[in-house]
């Protein structure tokens, strides 16, 4: 099994080590994935630092859950790894950003995936 398909496994361990490493709440909801202590809502939003083929990944972030995150003045935890192993990963970086200071973006249809628009954010916007 290739590293793409095995990137939920590589995510729910990058949102683990955030909820710890940050002392968030793990909180499983559509449009966030934990809170701040003082009940403030953070999706942990991760990528593998590159494809197989060399080029930089980029983080998928949905507009429902992005305009839902700021009408609670959420936040975004955008974390960069590598996976190692079948298992293993590294963080290699990460960074909170507040949802109501993300650059615009530009929206596309998402499919069926969540049922609304998604936009792709470069590694090197966040960075």
């Amino acid at each position: 099994m290739n590293r793409s398909k095995r990137a939920n496994h590589f995510g729910t361990a990058v949102e683990k080590r955030m909820a710890e490493n940050r002392r968030f709440d793990l909180e499983r909801a559509s449009w966030h994935d934990s809170r701040f202590g003082n009940g403030t809502p953070v999706e942990i939003t991760s990528t593998m630092h590159e494809h197989s083929d060399g080029q930089p990944d980029n983080w998928k972030v949905y507009r429902e859950s992005l305009e839902k995150l700021r009408r609670h003045d959420g936040w975004y935890c955008f974390v960069v790894y590598r996976p190692h192993g079948r298992s293993g990963c590294t963080i290699l970086c990460d960074k909170m950003v507040r949802s109501s200071d993300l650059q615009p973006l530009r929206w596309h249809g998402g499919g069926d995936h969540r049922g609304t628009e998604q936009a792709k954010i470069p590694i090197i916007s966040i960075f």
